[in-house]
């Protein structure tokens, strides 16, 4: 078995609320920097990013996991994660062109949404605005993550801004979550101790960076029996260990 050092909530200059310069390729040189062996791009609601996401990883030695960030009709935020970049894409389609809500960005209020290569130039830009609730419900959206072969958490539940608990009150039993996010490992026990929703499941404590300094320190890793020159080997094993029945904190 061997540490591997995450973080698994990232946003780029693609999410608007995040730093022009958080590239894809500049979040992918900090994982490195940073001592991260796998590292998940995690735009609002779009995978625009994830090809120069992957091949920036690639070329830094950290393994890329495929993600969004899906914000429910709830306004609850939801981490998605897909083994296959295909199935991340594939999921991606199917949000942005039956869910979204038809409001125009205007990035001098909410910042510019640009999409990437992996070059670090500017390909394009998102019309539609992406930091608002998409018309999934929450069992609806991580039903959708799932036939898309995803695995899905809620994001960051020790916080009041699109937190599940601020927003429902709970876990709900349903959509059956056995991991959840916390930015700050230090409130882990707390709400444990509070929320037995919480008590049972698996622990990921991910930065939900939007600027460079943001990024996840060699902190929390999880142990894989994987080689770690292996992408396809770790990556697979990191989604084995996610779809543990017993969701044992890490």
């Amino acid at each position: 078995m061997a540490k591997f050092y995450y973080d698994l909530h990232m946003h780029s200059c693609l999410s608007p609320c995040a730093d022009d310069d958080m590239t894809p390729t500049a979040a992918a040189g900090m994982a490195a920097l940073n001592g991260l062996s796998i590292a998940a791009l995690t735009d609002h609601n779009s995978c625009g990013n994830l090809p120069a996401f992957f091949a920036a990883c690639r070329a830094y030695g950290v393994v890329p996991i495929a993600g969004m960030e899906l914000e429910t009709a709830e306004a609850v935020h939801v981490v998605c994660l897909f083994p296959e970049l295909s199935d991340a894409m594939a999921f991606w389609q199917v949000v942005r062109e039956n869910y979204m809500m038809p409001f125009k960005n205007d990035a001098a209020v909410f910042g510019g949404q640009f999409y990437m290569n992996e070059e670090d130039e500017v390909i394009g830009t998102e019309e539609i605005l992406l930091i608002t609730s998409t018309m999934l419900s929450l069992d609806e959206g991580v039903r959708l993550v799932r036939e898309h072969g995803g695995f899905a958490f809620p994001a960051h539940i020790d916080r009041p801004s699109n937190g599940i608990m601020e927003i429902l009150g709970d876990i709900p039993p349903e959509p059956g979550f056995t991991f959840a996010e916390f930015n700050d490992s230090e409130n882990v026990a707390a709400y444990r101790e509070k929320y037995a929703s919480v008590a049972p499941l698996g622990i990921l404590v991910n930065s939900d960076a939007h600027r460079l300094t943001d990024v996840n320190e060699a902190e929390n890793c999880v142990e894989l029996d994987a080689d770690p020159s292996d992408e396809t080997a770790v990556r697979d094993a990191f989604f084995a260990f996610l779809r543990k029945n017993d969701a044992a904190k890490i």
